[in-house]
């Protein structure tokens, strides 16, 4: 499905329905919550060199200088440096995140047509697609600084959006990474309050799992992520395999 065609579908498609993705989103994460948790490990080891990596700077001061470890406030050579590799440590993880958060949304989506098909939870990792999305990475990075510039709110507004890169991602590999930010602003723009009531909702929904003996939400973090596979099939609809 190209980009024209794919706008166009958005264009007349009905809006989306809260209630009816809602309840489906339930039931569907009775299926993929094993595959939820298995992303959210998977996330947390493929991240985690880069939260490493952003305090190489003050482990490196501290096995120099000791003595420096001692004071409040860090030299300002390793503010600079953390401040350096901020940028760096950003893309990794929206590169990384977003790569494991599409490859959830197939699995989402084979388990709720009943595709065959094993759990590919490394499928953005092969044939040169995480070139794509580190280009989108960047392209997120940028529209996150934007919207801090604009006093927050402009973050607010870019998490109806951005929360749907994955599945468009997911779903058309043939676009491009510009593509897919401008399709991703045309379906939430045309359904803003429905996609952000969803987001925020689900998500204080999710977080309920911290009452199992707070381990628990390690198991439901993921119910989060379910809605935006929804969002996508009945503001867009699958014409194509995936």
């Amino acid at each position: 499905m190209n980009f024209d065609t794919l706008n166009q579908i958005i264009k007349e498609k009905p809006s989306l329905e809260f209630g009816s993705i809602f309840s489906r989103s339930i039931d569907l994460f009775k299926k993929v919550w094993l595959q939820g948790f298995i992303t959210l490990l998977l996330t947390f080891v493929t991240i985690l060199p880069f939260y490493l990596m952003i305090y190489i700077p003050l482990i490196a001061a501290g096995i120099t200088d000791p003595e420096m470890l001692q004071n409040e406030t860090p030299p300002i050579i390793v503010i600079v440096s953390m401040f350096i590799l901020m940028p760096v440590f950003l893309i990794g993880i929206m590169t990384f995140g977003t790569a494991l958060n599409a490859a959830f949304l197939r699995i989402c989506k084979q388990k709720d047509m009943d595709l065959a098909g094993n759990d590919d939870y490394f499928y953005f990792f092969k044939e040169g697609r995480l070139g794509k999305i580190l280009n989108l990475s960047l392209l997120m990075v940028g529209l996150t600084i934007l919207g801090m510039l604009a006093c927050g709110i402009g973050l607010i507004y870019l998490l109806v959006p951005m929360s749907l890169f994955p599945a468009f991602l997911a779903f058309n590999e043939n676009l491009s990474a510009m593509e897919i930010i401008k399709s991703s602003f045309n379906l939430g723009n045309k359904n803003w309050l429905v996609i952000f009531g969803l987001v925020l909702v689900m998500g204080i929904v999710a977080e309920l799992g911290i009452v199992l003996c707070c381990i628990g939400i390690l198991f439901t973090v993921m119910l989060a992520k379910v809605p935006i596979y929804f969002m996508y099939k009945d503001g867009v609809g699958f014409n194509t395999e995936v």
